[in-house]
């Protein structure tokens, strides 16, 4: 336990032979429980998970318990009658999916038997060894305090980390950083794609957990859905570690289809808070916004188009178009502004 509190990992895993079990066996004395997900890897990962499992308990003074993890007591949840639990081994649940799910799909069964189990507190770490693990405690902290309900770390106040991040994969995390705001109300949260996070039972609760989005882009997903409860978030200054590891994400896929969850869900947080819930005039101010800068810029683009045929377009249509624009830019600016001020009181900075 951490000040009191149970702590859980979740560490989904997708062949990380020759990491993974490191992961195991560093992990601090204080987390309670690791629930490891095998996600149909096609190396070794699954032998070393069992391996360092075993490893771990005989280091801890621990035995497996002959135990399974209850997320399989109902089986009715689609996500984990895809998986298969081992028994517990120590302080380890080794859950092996019978298909790849991906990193969302991992972190959602996860999520689900920590849930389950009424874990206080379920952190994420990858199983590469990227994440520093003596940094735990500074995402715990704000959860322990009482004072968030998610944590998760931001690698770009880190000068070191801007400096050797690879300049397309920083202009991406940009991109989605930016696009992720806008979503989920989080103004001041940034790097998103930091898959190093701490979340209450409270939290993990609230939210609709079981369609929890199941690629890569499942981290900025869960920060749309805790806007939408309300849920503090604490974006925490973290370091990154680099070793041999290798990134799986092919960022020409990553980016496009991230971008259009994000739409989905932008729109979803809209009508679910501001409309649904309660009502608040920014839902319009976006709504209208969009859709005067969506027909102004349709409108431009048809004058360039007459132009390129020699037609001059008349001063009236060009001043209609110019204003359509400038107009829909206002509003969308108007309601960001609203939408800062409605979630500021959920956002804490920690250094």
């Amino acid at each position: 336990m951490y000040r009191g509190a149970s702590v859980g990992v979740v560490l989904p895993a997708y062949n990380e032979a020759g990491f993974v079990g490191d992961v195991i066996r560093e992990m601090p004395e204080y987390v309670d429980r690791m629930y490891v997900i095998d996600d149909q890897s096609t190396d070794s990962t699954w032998e070393e998970i069992l391996d360092a499992a075993r490893d771990d308990a005989t280091a801890n003074g621990r035995s497996p318990s002959g135990e399974r993890a209850a997320l399989v007591a109902d089986g009715g949840t689609s996500v984990l009658n895809r998986a298969s639990v081992h028994e517990t081994i120590g302080r380890v649940v080794p859950i092996r999916h019978t298909e790849n799910l991906g990193a969302g799909g991992a972190i959602k069964t996860g999520y689900l038997a920590a849930r389950e189990d009424g874990v206080d507190v379920t952190t994420t770490v990858d199983a590469d060894g990227q994440m520093d693990l003596s940094q735990l405690p500074k995402l715990l902290d704000p959860i322990v305090d009482g004072k968030a309900d998610y944590a998760k770390g931001n690698r770009l106040l880190s000068r070191e980390y801007r400096a050797t991040m690879p300049r397309f994969r920083f202009i991406g995390n940009s991109i989605l950083t930016f696009l992720t705001k806008i979503a989920s109300g989080y103004w001041k949260t940034m790097d998103p794609q930091n898959g190093y996070t701490a979340i209450s039972h409270d939290a993990l609760d609230a939210i609709d957990l079981e369609n929890l989005y199941e690629y890569y882009g499942y981290c900025n997903d869960i920060l749309v859905k805790l806007n939408v409860e309300e849920m503090r978030v604490a974006d925490v200054a973290m370091p990154a570690v680099y070793g041999d590891e290798e990134s799986s994400i092919k960022y020409s896929h990553y980016i496009p289809k991230v971008s259009t969850m994000l739409l989905q869900n932008f729109l979803w947080r809209l009508k679910t808070k501001y409309l649904t819930v309660d009502f608040h005039p920014l839902a319009l101010f976006y709504l209208v916004g969009g859709g005067l800068a969506a027909s102004g810029t349709l409108a431009i683009g048809a004058l360039l188009v007459s132009m390129l045929s020699s037609v001059v377009p008349t001063l009236v249509g060009a001043t209609t178009s110019l204003l359509l624009l400038i107009s829909g830019v206002a509003f969308l600016l108007f309601a960001m502004v609203f939408d800062m001020a409605e979630s500021e009181r959920l956002e804490v900075q920690v250094q």
